[in-house]
């Protein structure tokens, strides 16, 4: 049987995780993913260096937000997509850099990057909308994949802690944005009613974490105070599947190239 190893990140603005030494540069080069979906790029094309828009080895997808500093995910892949789809069918998100899917083989692998929200704001207003109009593409996703005898995994920032194992603060955090009780729920309902499986969470049932974002401020790292927001969220059939996966938590603050770090699962499928 061969593997296929994902890796997700948001890299909190790709130039400046590229400038960094060690960054991104170095983390891809070394890497033992044949795919890494990047989210927050808030870079052009013609913005980055060529070791990161066209790096030895790699096929990249760069899907930057109209919005120009904003937003923006990736897929970089060792092989060639079959087939590469910019969105999820609603008009307000088509081109805001929040979602793209590439085909590689009998897998489907996309990269998501929820908006954060903030309470009381139209932030929070537009990650509702998002939310609304991507349950159900996750619903038909599910279906249409699994008719053709496919898999799919997105992976990305999803901006929403589950439950209260996945925040160090969580009491101080219930009426904060990404841990909202309405965005806990949604996120029940994709894991309930759309059926599709929480790897990391799968993996390590009962374990506080592993956290994948820690803020910049205070010592939040170095405590471990941190929110576990960036999910890779499979169909069954490939959750099945899964070898092992891991946080690749940065071994102190100052080798950290951005706040937060790589969730990597390798799947048994081939």
């Amino acid at each position: 049987m061969s593997s296929l190893t994902v890796s997700t990140v948001n890299v909190n603005g790709l130039r400046a995780a590229a400038k960094k030494d060690p960054g991104f540069v170095e983390w891809l080069a070394s890497t033992e993913a044949d795919v890494v979906c990047l989210q927050e790029t808030r870079a052009e094309a013609d913005q980055l260096p060529a070791e990161v828009v066209s790096p030895e080895g790699w096929h990249v997808v760069l899907v930057p937000a109209a919005a120009r500093g904003r937003a923006g995910v990736a897929v970089y892949s060792r092989r060639e997509p079959d087939g590469v789809r910019v969105g999820f069918g609603e008009a307000e998100f088509e081109d805001a850099g929040r979602y793209v899917e590439v085909d590689l083989g009998g897998v489907t692998v996309a990269s998501l990057y929820l908006p954060s929200g903030e309470v009381g704001t139209s932030r929070q207003e537009e990650k509702e909308r998002f939310m609304e109009a991507f349950l159900p593409y996750l619903v038909k996703r599910r279906r249409e994949v699994e008719e053709c005898g496919r898999e799919l995994v997105v992976c990305g920032d999803w901006n929403i802690a589950h439950a209260e194992v996945d925040l160090k603060n969580w009491r101080g955090n219930r009426k904060n944005a990404g841990f909202l009780p309405e965005e806990r729920e949604w996120l029940s309902r994709v894991f309930g009613e759309a059926g599709y499986v929480d790897v990391v969470r799968s993996v390590f049932p009962d374990e506080v974490g592993p956290y994948t974002w820690w803020s910049y401020r205070g010592r939040a790292f170095d405590n471990d105070a941190g929110w576990r927001i960036d999910l890779q969220v499979a169909t069954p059939g490939l959750a099945a599947a899964v070898e092992w996966a891991r946080v690749e938590r940065a071994a102190e603050h100052g080798l950290r190239w951005s706040d937060h770090a790589p969730v990597t699962v390798c799947y048994g499928v081939g």
